[in-house]
Parts: structure tokens; sequence; C-alpha cells
């Protein structure tokens, strides 16, 4: 049996991952769509959901799924362009929720993915809700040039709370380390940060060492 399943499509930061799994085997094929299908006007158009069906197209060719070897799907906006062309095709599948083994399969290729475009590895490690969106959206505008392109900005939140006013103070720290959101380096009691303030939900400040400020 083969699952399919997919991973980030809810996170602010990265493209998404479409993985299929041939359950009996262990054998896992995944890709990633392309940051560029939700920016812009490739937004507005739903290629990402379109580009699923090339991604699942290489991966049974990759996997040799046959017409008749049972398909779980899973359930969602992500999958309906897929669902037409598994349907036209002749396949053998059923739209589910979509548990084991797949399910932390994909996750962890996310988690990796996220690292991989920098996301510190203690966000995924120490925080129950990873990929938050205000959670990503501070750790974006502690390195906001370059972070910024890493987001899904054809969302309609990131037109919310994507292009903020932030202002910039001192702070003395003196009860406890911080981490820079920048560097990820800890920042150490009984010195100066600097610190970046803004409102998206609520309040937020975000803690640099001086020099990661530019």
């Amino acid at each position: 049996m083969i699952q399919i399943d997919d991973a980030g499509s809810g996170s602010l930061l990265g493209g998404t991952v479409i993985g299929a799994l041939r359950v009996e085997t262990g054998e896992y094929h995944y890709d990633i769509i392309p940051l560029k299908y939700y920016q812009g006007e490739n937004f507005s158009q739903k290629k990402y959901i379109h580009h699923v069906v090339d991604i699942i197209d290489h991966a049974f060719k990759k996997l040799q799924v046959s017409k008749d070897e049972p398909i779980e799907v899973c359930r969602g906006y992500m999958f309906e362009s897929l669902n037409k062309w598994l349907k036209n095709e002749a396949y053998q599948f059923n739209s589910t929720k979509i548990e084991e083994p797949l399910q932390s399969i994909i996750e962890k290729t996310f988690d990796d993915y996220a690292i991989g475009l920098g996301l510190p590895e203690s966000f995924i490690t120490y925080t129950k809700y990873p990929f938050h969106f205000h959670r990503i959206l501070k750790w974006v505008y502690a390195d906001y040039p370059y972070r910024s392109q890493l987001c899904k900005t054809g969302w309609k939140s990131w037109n919310k709370y994507g292009k903020l006013d932030i202002s910039v103070s001192d702070e003395y720290i003196k009860n406890r380390d911080w981490t820079c959101l920048k560097c990820n380096q800890v920042i150490p009691r009984n010195t100066v940060a600097a610190v970046k303030s803004y409102t998206s939900n609520r309040p937020n400040k975000i803690y640099l060492h001086p020099h990661c400020l530019n």
C-alpha cells in the first residue's frame, strides 16, 4: 500500500514536502514544492496544488506503483489536483487521514528541511508548536532582509503582518541569559542587548547582540 501526505503546508517558512511511502517495504520518495509557488501570481493561481501532481507522478515512477496497488491520500486542499489525476489515471485510491508510518517520516523530513533553511534546531526540539505563524514571524524579523525571502509571502497573514513597523532600542540584561535570534548564540546576563520591538497579534521583543543588529 502507498501512503501520500504533505508536511509544511501550514508553515510560513519554506515550501511544502510531498511524500509517498510504500508501507510494506519502507520505500520512501519525497520532493519539495518550491517556495516560488507560494509567492506572487503563482500563489493566487494555486500552482503549488498543481505541482503536487508532478511530484507524485515522479514518485510513482521511482516506486513503480501499479494501477491495482491500494493508495491512501491525505484529505485536504493540497491534494485536490492529485485526486483528479489519480482518478483519470485509474489508480485505486482513497482519501483519508494519514497516520503512521508516513506521518512521522514526512514530519521529520520537513523538520530537517527547515533546519537547512536556518531555523534553529531548538525551535523544533523544545517548542510544542515549532511552526506557529507568530513564532516563525519573530525569527524572520530578527534577520528580515534575508529571512523574509524564505516565507510564503502570498499568504494573507503575511500581507497583514509581514511589513510591520520596527523600533530599535538597547536593554540591559541582568536576570537571565537570552538567545540572539539572528546568530542563535547566547546573550549573557549583565550585558547590553539590542532589542527590536513590534506589535503583531501582541507586543513582541527580539533580543540580539548589538553587532547582529545589522
